[in-house]
C-alpha cells in the first residue's frame, strides 16, 4: 500500500470544477466568527460539490489570509456571495423555492439521522455562530432544523466540523435518492 500523490487523484482544475453539475444545496453561514471556520466550509463545500457559500453578518470574506490558510484555494472555486442580513438571504433562497434546513439545536429539531432528502428539494442550509447558533430572530424563517446525534458531555461541534458531517451525510442521500 501506498499513499498516492497529488497528480494521481484526478480532481479537476478550478476551470472544470466550475462546470461542474452541483449538488442542489447552499450552505449560509450565520455570523461565523472564524475566518479559519469560513475557510474550512469553502474546503468542504468544494469537496462536497455545494452550489455556493451565502456569509453573512460578521463572517469574513475572502480575501483575508485565515480563510486563505484553511480553504487552501476552494475560495476561488465555490461560488459565494455576502449579504448583512441573514433574514433577507433566508428570504431570498425561499423566493427562490429552497427549503431552508438550520443545522440547530431545538425543541423540534430532528437527527441528522431521521432527515429525509426529496429528490426534488433545492436545500439551503444554515450553520450557526459558533457561540450563540443561528440567529433566533430567524428560526421562525427556517422550515426544519436537523442535530447530529452525539453521545459525549459537550453538548456542541466544532461548527465547521458539523459541516463535513452534514453535508457528507446529506449528499449521501441526495445520491442514493436517485438510485
Amino acid at each position: 500500500m501506498r499513499k498516492l500523490k497529488l497528480d494521481e487523484l484526478g480532481r479537476h482544475s478550478i476551470e472544470q470544477y466550475k462546470s461542474v453539475e452541483k449538488h442542489p444545496i447552499v450552505v449560509v453561514l450565520d455570523n461565523i466568527r472564524s475566518a479559519m471556520n469560513v475557510g474550512s466550509f469553502f474546503r468542504t463545500c468544494d469537496c462536497f460539490a455545494v452550489e455556493k457559500i451565502v456569509l453573512t453578518g460578521i463572517s469574513a470574506t475572502p480575501p483575508h489570509k485565515e480563510i486563505f490558510k484553511t480553504a487552501i484555494g476552494a475560495q476561488h472555486s465555490v461560488e459565494w456571495s455576502y449579504e448583512e442580513n441573514i433574514a433577507d438571504a433566508i428570504k431570498s433562497l425561499k423566493d427562490q423555492q429552497y427549503a431552508i434546513i438550520g443545522i440547530e439545536q431545538t425543541d423540534d429539531s430532528i437527527s441528522l439521522k431521521e432527515y429525509k432528502y426529496q429528490e426534488a428539494d433545492k436545500i439551503a442550509l444554515v450553520f450557526g455562530n459558533e457561540v450563540d447558533g443561528i440567529t433566533s430572530e430567524v428560526l421562525p424563517q427556517i422550515d426544519q432544523c436537523i442535530e447530529i446525534d452525539q453521545y459525549g458531555t459537550k453538548h456542541s461541534l466544532n461548527v465547521a466540523v458539523c459541516a463535513g458531517i452534514v453535508l457528507w451525510e446529506i449528499v449521501r442521500k441526495m445520491e442514493k435518492s436517485g438510485d
